[in-house]
């Protein structure tokens, strides 16, 4: 077992994990909830960038429904963000599961 081509083989993943990190906040993921009328915009490092209502589902006497359909919207989009990060990853790792490593 050669020990420092197995720590230079790790650097490698590394930087590559990194670098496919940094592309992974430029690529956009989208999530809808109520048929469309909730829509989120997310990067696929799981940050919210944009949540767009549209104003046929604003009752100021039901906040409650609005609310869960922004949540919902929200779990979509964050969901299809780790779906692609997941993704993206494993092309890297090799299919390697790195747990929490990742991040």
């Amino acid at each position: 077992m050669d020990i420092a081509k197995l720590m230079q083989q790790a650097q490698q993943m590394q930087s590559g994990m990194q670098q496919k990190q940094a592309q992974l906040e430029s690529q956009i993921v989208e999530g809808a909830a109520g048929g469309g009328k909730v829509q989120v915009k997310a990067n696929g490092a799981g940050e919210v960038l944009e949540i767009k209502i549209d104003p046929a589902v604003i009752d100021p006497e039901d906040a409650e429904f609005l609310e869960e359909l922004v949540l919902s919207g929200v779990q979509d989009a964050i969901s299809k963000a780790n779906e692609l990060t997941a993704s993206e990853m494993k092309s890297i790792t090799g299919g390697l599961d790195l747990g929490g490593m990742l991040g």
